[in-house]
Order: structure tokens, then C-alpha cells, then sequence
């Protein structure tokens, strides 16, 4: 809203003649005059008085002096004002007073007085009072805009959702409670007082990262719930971190006592097939539970570590894929629901990240409901260091999604936020936001003391009554509920308490298998042995030949860049007349295969269209229209989706979003590629949490694929190494594939085999860049139509094993520098073995090539400095096989930013591989 403050200041006269000047030319004034001029005439033609026509002439005759225009002006402003600040003065906090945010809200800002409170102005027409007095229409504006409900709206660009949230705020909020949901509140109140009792009695000082003093949490969520399936929400994914996750599991997902306190004294049997276990506020679980309307939901709650927001992007993720593969894409059957802290949405960068995902095409779920418990701290930093924001919430304006901020005590004004907000992301698909400011009863965990660093805080919250003891008070006191049934619901409260401790038996709740859900069942755990040798992942060569033709056909009409239209031809003369294939083809006829056997792929990742490195072109643009043209779009009838999305530049949240698709579909292959290999390590806590560790954490098995540009050739430390070792050094039981391929057919064979395995694992595959197009990369068709993934590579150039006097094993690009100087200078004595894969180690495989070489000395030979690539690796888990280690010297950083120093450092690394020791 502009300020018109200078022209209360002005001659009313000078109003007038902008009246006039409205009244003949409307769009000769500022729309926010049109818009006031409008309310004026319709306030005043409705309210028994007589509005002024526009004349021919452009003479019109105000109904009232110009005097009083300005002071109806000043109430329009101080009603616009309150609509846009009024959340600054809401009564939003249960435990202390609101700090002074200068919210200007005072009568004299608008050209108003005291003397003015009886005055009858036009402009309660506005908000729905007719002609009334400022009186009345303060009263009005208090009560709805800043009593226990705030809401920021007015940066929203779309008219309609800001008259939508106004009608809501205005009319709905204010309706009282039927007598039914007012019991409804107090159950669920009581569930979640009760449990934190339970555990607090039954289990001192042991963590458990209570919801108490946010207990309001769980009738919030509870009506987000069954107000989500009351507008056709079939299933509802939930993302939180530790706070309150145990309260939520038992009283919203109906997680068993029995299971949860089993997990409390350490009676739980783990499955000690596979894996660590996870600590019980991190686990995840699933339910379908009934709302009181009848209506069935699926809910899930994702696992989370102690990384707070890294689920974040997780979740929408898993509901995108849910989405495409259950609900044919209608997203208003599924509902991501992310329960933030305060000091984590504000501090944490992933949250930024998801925000700006969430109206993109790639990564739109149709908006996400983001509910914050706000217990106005952190572990121990107040709201005051936390952030410089007003609010915690702040970032929810650069997505003009609106923000409820709500007092937690107030848990009627919550429900009534909670069922106000589902009906707004099932209105208008967007991101909305609750901030329930309340508090934390305990420190960070029940054995912290937090009157350490909060001693004035924790003092008054020590004497705070529980929400449910406020709303029960509310309750009698209103004559809602009379004194004898409130009596009744306490003491059946601690009835149901005690017989938690005496017994903690209950039924589980029956679970419907979602279709996906039973793909998954079907797979299994992988064992040792399964990694001996690749299943076969060939394809038939009639099946490769029409595959082949179909991704390099262009439509009539289209017009590519001539550039692209050139590679396409080069591509199909290297076929036609030497049978080869490049590395992009071989790319392609990999996704083309998968998609033929009715299975989707998803490929995201910055540029990933055409590649960072222009080699893939799986997506062409018409020159002349910018019209796209997906080249796997025309492979058979009955083919799965292929979705390419270049991404924003993110890769926390864009890794995180991919990781959670990869886990709700087993028979999707799912990738991410990084622009560069190095710039992974901006996502390096979702690798560590959830990709590297989740199956033995949690038994949550991926299958997604991440593409990491990597080898050194000059480009300096931030364009050469994706830190091979970083995940080499979390590799442990079967986790994960760490390939290194060389060829096309080798990288063709390794994708397929993500589906092909009965069992899923995350691949990360060190892609090259310069040798996408190296000649030695191309494979012949026969490698596409026999056999499969190659874990290791033996010499081709070695015709006799027994002249061999060293072997140089490798993995990457460093092979094609290798190999160049054995064929120039015809080095029959030094064999150079490939691994194309690092782990799981191929053992079995590397043995076998010893005894062909026996005899032989060996050397590991890598581009990275010493301390990185897979030397220590290997050093450390090949023991059956004897060599020394060739590479650049120890450095802090991964490589040189000098060409010329480079060049010199390759040419050593070469030159030292290729010295044989002469035996004495």
C-alpha cells in the first residue's frame, strides 16, 4: 500500500480536484486512487447516500465536503494499513511481550484524533460494516488483524488470493467452533499433553526432544489432515526434524505406544541383516489413518537426521514422485507437509533453496504447507541473534506465499489457521506458512538446563499453564464445555494416563500397500556375493538399431541450431560406417532402452539438456521458434516418461529433491548431474545423511544415479576433482556404487544395471568431460548387445601376458594418458588394467588379472594429489595385491590453476609409470 500521509498534510481542496478528475477520466489518477475512489462512491451509493457520476464535462459534485473525503481517506489508509500490519502487533506470543517493530498504526499517522472515534465514516463499507463509527471500525480491525492471529499477505501480486485471504481473515476466522470440534481440539490436546506426561514419568532425563509447551502442534496438524481430505488430499507427506516428532508419530500417524516406548528401553529388534539403527527421533514410519468425516489417508513421515532442513527438499521430492507414478500427476490428491523450527527455517540456506523450487516446472508439487513451531530459540540463541529478519518466516515472501503467524495458547485461532491454510494450497496450489509462536518447556533436551543462558525466559514459562490446561480454563470459563464434563475429560486425561504406564498394548493400525510400495517389496537386500559380477543388461541388436534411429531423427519442420545438426550427422556416419557409438549416443540408448521396457527416467541437473559440456542433446531447440524437441520422445507407444529438467543452481535442495524421487519409486531411474564434479560438495550433507548412509540408518534403499564431471586437465581446484575420495572413504557394507567408466558401452551397461539388480544402491559416477568425444571412448555395437557391466578392464594392447614386467592399474580419464604413450612408443611391457569400478571392490576380479600378469610389479597410478583419489582407498582395503602408488605430491587444494604447471605435473605421473625396475 503507498503511503498518502503528504496529502492529509495538503488543502482538502486539492483532493477534491483529484476527485473531479477521477470522476471524468478514471485512469488519469494512480490506481490506488481508482481503488479508493471506487470503495468511496460504492460505501457512500450503498449507505443511503448519494455518489457523484462522472459528468461529460468533468464537473462532479462530492456527496461530502473535501474536508471529510480526507478524514474518510485516513480511515481507508488506517484499514489498508491494518490489513498489511497488523500481524506487527498482534497478540502472537504466549510468553512475552512483542518487540516494538514501529508499525505506524497510530490514528495520528492517518490525519485521525480521539475526537474522531465517534464519527461515522463511509469507509466501513470496506470491510464489511456499512457506514459505522472509527470506533467500531478499530474494534473490527484489532480483533481481526491483531488479536492471536497475524497475517503478511499484502506483498501477494495475485488479486485473488489477496481477496481470498481477506474474506477468510475477515469472515471465516471469526465463525465460533461447533460444540463437536471444540472436543475434538481437547482429545487431540490431551493426546499430546499426555504423551509427553507419559514419557517424562516413565522415562526421566532420557531425550526426547519434547513438543510441550507446543503441544497445539498436534489438533493443528490433525486439521490440516482432515480438512486436506475433505479436498480430495489422498495421501499427505510429512518432513520434520527431532522436536515433537515422537508426539507426532504416536497422536497423528498412530504409532503404537508400545512400538515407540520399546524403542525407549532398548527391547526393539533390529534388523541385524544390515545396518546401525538410527536413534528414535530420527525414524520415519507410515499409516493410514481415518479422519472423523470417514475419509482414509495415507500419511508418511520421512526419516530426518540432526540436520534439521536437509529433509526438506527430501520431501517435495518424494511427493513429486508420488505424484507422477500413483496420482497421474494431480497434485491436489497429495500434500507435502514441512514442520520447521524457528531458528532452522531461518537459518538454514536449503530452506531458500526449496522455496525457489517450488514453482518450477521440474519441481512443482502443486505448493507445500509449511507449519513452524516457533519456540522463539534455538539451542540456546535467542530469537534476537538468530536472524535479522522480523520474522522467521520471512523467506516466504520472495514466493509471495502468505503467513499465518498464530499464538500457540490460542489452539481455536490455530485449528482455524491450519483448515484456513489446506483449503488455501488446494484453492491455489501454492506454498503456504503457520508460525506458531510458543515455547519449550525443557532446554534443547530433557537433560539441559536452559536457565544457563535463558534464566528471565525459562522463569516465566516454568509458571506458563500447558495449552491444554488454557483451552480447558477457556472452555469452562465460555460455557462451551460445562464444569462437570471438562471434570469428566480430566479425569479420564489421567485415567488413560496411568493405564499407559500400567500397560502400553495397542493395536496397530491396519496399512494398505501402495502400488509402489509393493515394488519395493518385491526387491531385496543385497548380499556379498551379488557383486562378484554384473547381471546381463544387453539389449538385442535389432532393438539397438531402432532405438538408435529413433534419437536421431529430426521432425519435418523442425529447424535445429546447424551446429547441433552437424553433431547428429557425425554421430550417425561414426555408426553407419565404423559401427561405433560416442559416449552421448551410448548415453541415450541407455534411457531409450529403460523407457522402451516401460520404466520413466528423470535426469535434473544444471544444463543437463543439452550437458554441461554440450554432449548430450537430449533435448534440441528449433532456432527459429525455441520450440524443444526431447529426441527420446518418439521411441515406442508403450514407453515410460522421460523427464529432463535443467535446474535452478542449487544442488542441496536439487540432490535432496532427486534423492526423495528415488525413493518412492523403485522402477524410475532417477539422476542428478552437477555441472562440475566439485561443486557436489554444496550438497555434501544430503551424500552423508541420506544417500551414503540411509539404507543402513534406516533400511531405505535408492537407486539414484549422480553424474560428477571429473578429471584434471587444467582447469584449476575448482573444476577438476569431485572428491572421489570423500565417498570412497563412506564406503561400507554394499552402500553404494562408485563407477569410473571409460567408454560408452561401459557407461550404457552400468545405468541399466540400476534397474536391472534385484536390490537398489546409489550409483556416483566420475563422468568425463574433454574425453566425451575422445575417439577411445566409442564402442563398438557388440559391446551394447552382449553381456553387461565390466567391472575391471584388462590391457587389449597385450597380446603376451608373460612379457609383461608392470602393470599400471587406474581408474578415469588418467588411462587414455597412460595408454597414448603404450601405443606410441609400442610398450608391450607394461599392461595397463582398468577399474571401472572402485567399489565394491572388485577383488575377485583384480586376482584373476594378477595371475595372467604373474610376475609382473604393480603400480596405482591416479591424477589427484596423494592424499585424495582412491590411493588411500585402496591401500587400506587391497592388501591381496602388492604396489606402489604413483600420483601428484600431497596438496591442501586439488589441483593447479596454471595449464602450464599442470601439463608439467601429467607429464611426470606418465613418465614415472612407465619406468620399469631391471631385475638384478
Amino acid at each position: 500500500m503507498k503511503d498518502f500521509s503528504f496529502v492529509t498534510n495538503s488543502h482538502p481542496a486539492y483532493i477534491e480536484s483529484l476527485y473531479k478528475e477521477y470522476s471524468t477520466d478514471p485512469a488519469s489518477v494512480d490506481p490506488e486512487w481508482i481503488r479508493f475512489f471506487e470503495g468511496f462512491d460504492f460505501a457512500v451509493s450503498n449507505t443511503n447516500g448519494k455518489a457523484a457520476a462522472p459528468a461529460a464535462g468533468g464537473t462532479a459534485t462530492l456527496p461530502v465536503s473535501s474536508e471529510q473525503l480526507v478524514k474518510e481517506l485516513g480511515v481507508y489508509r488506517l484499514i489498508q494499513a491494518y490489513r498489511k500490519k497488523g500481524h506487527l502487533v498482534a497478540n502472537t506470543n504466549p510468553i512475552r511481550p512483542r518487540k516494538d517493530r514501529q508499525p505506524n498504526l497510530d490514528l495520528s499517522f492517518f490525519g485521525l484524533t480521539d475526537a474522531d472515534l465517534k464519527t461515522e465514516f463511509f469507509a466501513g463499507q470496506v470491510i464489511g460494516l456499512g457506514k459505522t463509527s472509527l470506533d467500531k471500525i478499530l474494534q473490527h480491525l484489532k480483533s481481526v488483524y491483531a488479536a492471536a492471529i497475524g497475517l503478511e499477505f499484502t506483498y501477494i501480486n495475485d488479486a485473488a488470493k489477496v481477496e481470498w485471504l481477506q474474506k477468510e481473515m475477515e469472515t471465516t476466522v471469526r465463525q465460533p467452533l461447533t460444540v463437536e470440534q471444540k472436543k475434538r481440539i481437547l482429545l487431540k490436546l490431551n493426546q499430546g499433553v499426555m504423551f509427553e506426561k507419559f514419557l517424562h514419568t516413565k522415562y526421566i532425563g532420557q531425550k526426547r526432544f519434547s513438543l510441550e509447551g507446543g503441544e497445539t502442534t498436534i489438533p493443528a496438524l490433525d486439521a490440516m489432515i482432515n480438512t486436506s481430505a475433505e479436498y480430495g488430499v489422498q495421501e499427505v507427506v510429512i518432513g520434520m526434524a527431532h522436536r515433537g516428532r515422537l508426539n507426532v508419530l504416536a497422536n497423528i500417524l498412530g504409532k503404537t505406544y508400545e512400538q515407540i516406548f520399546s524403542e525407549f528401553e532398548g527391547t526393539a529388534i533390529p534388523d541385524t541383516t544390515m545396518g546401525s539403527g538410527d536413534v528414535k527421533y530420527h525414524l520415519g514410519f507410515r499409516s493410514t489413518i481415518q479422519t472423523p468425516a470417514g475419509k482414509e489417508v495415507n500419511v508418511q513421515l520421512t526419516p530426518n537426521p540432526s540436520h534439521l532442513e536437509v529433509v526438506d527438499p527430501v520431501v517435495v521430492g518424494f511427493a513429486r514422485s508420488k505424484a507422477d507414478v500413483i496420482y497421474n500427476s494431480d497434485y491436489d490428491q497429495i500434500l507435502p507437509i514441512l514442520i520447521h523450527g524457528d531458528a532452522a527455517i531461518a537459518g538454514q540456506g536449503v530452506v531458500y533453496e526449496v522455496a525457489q523450487m517450488s514453482k518450477l516446472r521440474g519441481y512443482y508439487t502443486g505448493g507445500t504447507m509449511h507449519f513452524v513451531i516457533n519456540n522463539q530459540i534455538g539451542f540456546t540463541t535467542d530469537f534476537e541473534d538468530a536472524r535479522s529478519a522480523d520474522y522467521c518466516t520471512s523467506v516466504a515472501s520472495i514466493v509471495q506465499a502468505p503467513v499465518f503467524h498464530v499464538n500457540g495458547d490460542d489452539v481455536e485461532a490455530a485449528v482455524k489457521i491450519a483448515e484456513i491454510a489446506t483449503r488455501y494450497r488446494q484453492e491455489f496450489n501454492s506454498d503456504i506458512y503457520i508460525d506458531m509462536v510458543c515455547y519449550r518447556k525443557h532446554g534443547h533436551n530433557e537433560g539441559d538446563d536452559p536457565k544457563f543462558t535463558q534464566p528471565k525466559l525459562y522463569s516465566e514459562i516454568d509458571k506458563h499453564p500447558n495449552p491444554r490446561e488454557v483451552y480447558s480454563q477457556q472452555l469452562i470459563a465460555k460455557g462451551d464445555v460445562d464444569a462437570s464434563l471438562a471434570q469428566e475429560m480430566e479425569k479420564a486425561f489421567w485415567a488413560d494416563l496411568q493405564e499407559r504406564l500400567d500397560d502400553v498394548k495397542q493395536r496397530p493400525l491396519p496399512y494398505t500397500y501402495q502400488t509402489p510400495e509393493k515394488w519395493w517389496k518385491e526387491l531385496r537386500k543385497s548380499t556379498p556375493a551379488d557383486f562378484d559380477k554384473s547381471p546381463d543388461t544387453a539389449i538385442s541388436k535389432e532393438q539397438l538399431e531402432k532405438l538408435f534411429q529413433a534419437i536421431m531423427v529430426i521432425p519435418e519442420g523442425f529447424k535445429p541450431l546447424r551446429k547441433v545438426e552437424k553433431l547428429l550427422q557425425d554421430k550417425q556416419k561414426l555408426y553407419s560406417e565404423q559401427g561405433l557409438l560416442d559416449w552421448s549416443s551410448g548415453e541415450l540408448l541407455a534411457y531409450g532402452s529403460i523407457l522402451t521396457e516401460g520404466r520413466d527416467v528423470r535426469l535434473s541437473g544444471q544444463d543437463v539438456k543439452r550437458g554441461t559440456f554440450s554432449h548430450r542433446h537430449a533435448v534440441l531447440r528449433n532456432e527459429e521458434t525455441d520450440e524443444e524437441y526431447s529426441r527420446l520422445s518418439k521411441l515406442s507407444e508403450a514407453q515410460g516418461k522421460f523427464r529432463i529438467y535443467n535446474s535452478l543452481l542449487s544442488e542441496f535442495a536439487v540432490l535432496g529433491f532427486e534423492y526423495g524421487y528415488s525413493i518412492a519409486n523403485p522402477y524410475a531411474l532417477t539422476i542428478w548431474e552437477a555441472q562440475f564434479g566439485d561443486f557436489m560438495n554444496g550438497a555434501q550433507t544430503l551424500i552423508d545423511q541420506f544417500i551414503t548412509s540411509a539404507e543402513t540408518k534406516w533400511q531405505k534403499q535408492s537407486g539414484l544415479v549422480l553424474l560428477l564431471p571429473h578429471g584434471y586437465e587444467g582447469q584449476g581446484p575448482e573444476h577438476s576433482s569431485a572428491r572421489l575420495e570423500r565417498f570412497l572413504q563412506q564406503c561400507a557394507e554394499q552402500n553404494i556404487f562408485i563407477t569410473n567408466c571409460t567408454t560408452a558401452s561401459s557407461f550404457f551397461h552400468a545405468l541399466r544395471r540400476q534397474l536391472a539388480l534385484p536390490f537398489r544402491k546409489p550409483m556416483i559416477n566420475f563422468s568425463p568431460k574433454a574425453n566425451l568425444r575422445h575417439v577411445r571412448s566409442y564402442s563398438p555395437i557388440a559391446e551394447f548387445t552382449q553381456g553387461g557391466f565390466k567391472e575391471v578392464l584388462d590391457d587389449p594392447f597385450i597380446t603376451d601376458a608373460a612379457a609383461v614386467k608392470k602393470v599400471l592399474f587406474c581408474s578415469g580419464k588418467v588411462y587414455f594418458d597412460l595408454s597414448e604413450k603404450q601405443m606410441k612408443e609400442d610398450r608391450k611391457d607394461v599392461a595397463i588394467v582398468r577399474m571401472e569400478q572402485l567399489y565394491p571392490l572388485p577383488v575377485g576380479q583384480l586376482e584373476a588379472i594378477q595371475k595372467k600378469y604373474k610376475g609382473a610389479a604393480w603400480s596405482w597410478v591416479q591424477e589427484e594429489p596423494l592424499n585424495m583419489g582412491a590411493a588411500s582407498f585402496l591401500q587400506m582395503n587391497l592388501g591381496q595385491i602388492k604396489y606402489d602408488v604413483i600420483s601428484r605430491p600431497a596438496s591442501a587444494a586439488t589441483a593447479t590453476g596454471y595449464s602450464k604447471v599442470h601439463a608439467k605435473e601429467q607429464q611426470d605421473i606418465v613418465e614415472a609409470a612407465f619406468k620399469v625396475k631391471q631385475k638384478k
